[in-house]
Parts: structure tokens; sequence; C-alpha cells
């Protein structure tokens, strides 16, 4: 075949209407003009990644390709304790951390994980989207980090044992119960007579199985994906803790935007918050059903006798003193006397 000289490309390209010539020309991707990464640990298909998709497309839409967000999930990124610094150091733009994950850098973000401090999501929402999430905020904005306004939902923790149902606080006496490496977990169940054992979470099947521990706590999808059903008889909706993901974005990069993406970004993703909220709801209550089909005995315990011994051992009032009376006047104006 004969080689194409540039002048029999130019009457080539001469001889085309103006439409062809447009069609005939290769189109240049154009590079997003703010690239950021988003990593979290959890697995593509809950319902936290397929919302935050749906935000990255939208944001990707709306704002014709200038910024782009891609998502690392499942810790492809390394542990929540790697993302955190990761995200603070500028190493990637995006992560949501659990309250308590958080925490660690900024104490008072743990304040929605005090125990049986909230009867249900309307004092949850209220609060977290109120003046006591706002106060948190204002507190992660000091280390260098911006919170988006909505939380996105992790759920109420639940109770499991292989020994009994937990109907009231009388219950916990004695129970040797896995927790999270975590001081405010650990202080409630040591205030409820409980025998608290910090575990990773990849030990707590084999540590149910051997009956290093009896119990544990995690929220109702947790408890289903682990199939901890297998090794535990008895469920305990105690709703002792509520726990919730805050969307974060490194604070160089956050304010690198102008303020017309700031609006695109934070309206997408804030969105996209409330809808995961409603898929969480949903997802618990057909776990519920699907955890009872497979032998778990479901019971549904007062909060009045957990937080009656919570008062009485002192919890309440030495995580006051920890919060701060700030704080703590704000979680208390959502959901009552507490200390």
């Amino acid at each position: 075949m004969s080689r194409l000289t540039r002048r029999d490309a130019l009457r080539t390209f001469s001889a085309l209407p103006a439409a062809g010539i447009v069609a005939a020309v290769p189109r240049i991707a154009r590079a997003a003009e703010f690239s950021y990464k988003y990593g979290n640990n959890l697995p593509l298909t809950h319902p936290l990644n397929i919302r935050a998709q749906e935000a990255a497309d939208r944001i990707a839409r709306e704002t014709k390709g200038r910024v782009e967000i891609k998502i690392f999930p499942n810790n492809q990124l390394g542990g929540d304790t790697d993302m955190l610094a990761q995200v603070r150091s500028g190493g990637i733009e995006f992560f949501t951390p659990s309250a308590l994950v958080i925490a660690t850098l900024v104490p008072v973000a743990a304040i929605n994980a005090v125990g049986f401090a909230f009867s249900d999501y309307a004092q949850v929402w209220a609060a977290m989207d109120g003046k006591l999430g706002a106060h948190v905020r204002g507190a992660i904005a000091k280390s260098r980090l911006y919170a988006f306004e909505k939380m996105w939902d992790n759920g109420f923790r639940q109770t499991t044992s292989s020994k009994a149902a937990v109907a009231t606080a009388k219950d916990m006496d004695g129970l040797k119960i896995r927790v999270p490496v975590s001081p405010l977990s650990i202080s409630m169940f040591k205030g409820l007579g409980a025998a608290p054992a910090s575990l990773q979470f990849s030990e707590v099947y084999s540590a149910l199985q051997t009956k290093i521990v009896d119990a544990q706590e995690n929220p109702l999808p947790i408890i289903q994906v682990a199939k901890l059903f297998e090794v535990q008889k008895f469920c305990s909706l105690t709703n002792h803790i509520w726990d919730g993901y805050w969307f974060i974005a490194n604070g160089r990069a956050w304010d690198a935007l102008p303020d017309d993406l700031k609006t695109i970004v934070a309206r997408a993703i804030n969105d996209a918050g409330m809808q995961q909220r409603e898929d969480i709801k949903k997802l618990n209550e057909s776990v519920v059903g699907d955890l009872q089909a497979k032998g778990l005995a479901i019971n549904r315990p007062a909060a009045d006798s957990f937080r009656a011994k919570l008062r009485d051992s002192g919890f309440y009032g030495e995580w006051k003193g920890r919060f701060g009376p700030e704080a703590w006047a704000l979680l208390e104006g959502a959901v009552g006397k507490l200390a």
C-alpha cells in the first residue's frame, strides 16, 4: 500500500464536508482539572460505595469533567489508621472514617457513640444534622480536614451471645464480650458490669467459637455478613451505640476547589449520604428476618435499666468530663438528660 503523503491527506480533508472533518479528527480526552482519590474500608457492593459512585458520576457530569473522583474500596489503600494519615497528608483527598476511628484524632467525634444516648434515628439525625454535628465538624476542621455536612450511616450496634438473651442490664453481669479497641466501648461495658475484651474484628469468629468470649456487639449487617449466627444463639437489639461515617476531605484539596465546584461536590456528596441512610434502614429491616431464619433468637430490650446502671456506675459523669460541658450540653439537648 502506498504511503499517504501530506498533500494526499490535505486533499482528502478538503473534500470532506465540515461535519465530516470534525468526525475524522481523533478526539483527545481532556484530563480532569481536579482528580481526587477516595478510600474506604467497605466492599464495593455496600450501600456506601454504591451511593458514593453515583455521587462521583454526578460530580463529573455537573462539573463537565473538571472534577474526577476515583473510589478505592475495601481497604485497597490500607486500614483505617493508614487512610486517616493519608487524607491528612494529602496522599488521598477523601475518606469516610467512622466516628470512632476519627475520634483517635478528634476525641469529641466519639460523642455520638455514648452508650444508650439515642433512642432512635429521629434523635440521631436531629443531633448530627444539627448543633452537635456542627460542633464536631468544627473540631474536625482544626485538624486540617473538611467534614461534609451530612453523616453517612453505619447503624446501631446490637449484642449477640451464646449464653442467654440480654434483656436488662443485669444480664450483662460478668458477660465476657468482645468489643472494638475503643476506650469508650470498654468503659461502657465495664460500667454495665460486663467483662469486655478488645480484639481485632478478624479474631471475633474464632474467639466466639472457642468460647474465649461468649458475646460480641456489632451492627446487624456485620453480624450477617460475618456469619456470627453460626457461633451465637441470641441477638438482643440493644441499640447501645450508634455510629456513622464522616465524609471528610483533605483541607488543602478542598480549599483548592473554586466555590462553584465546591457547591456541586458538597451537594452531590450530601445528597448521596441521605440516600445511603435510607438504604441502611431498609437493609436493617431485612436482616432481622434473615437472622431469625438462620436460628438467632431476637429480642428487643428497653434501654431504661442500662441507662440507670451507667448513671450509677459513673460512666456518664466520666465522659461528660472528657467531652467537655459544651459538647455534652449539645448531646443532652438532643436526647434528654443523661448525667
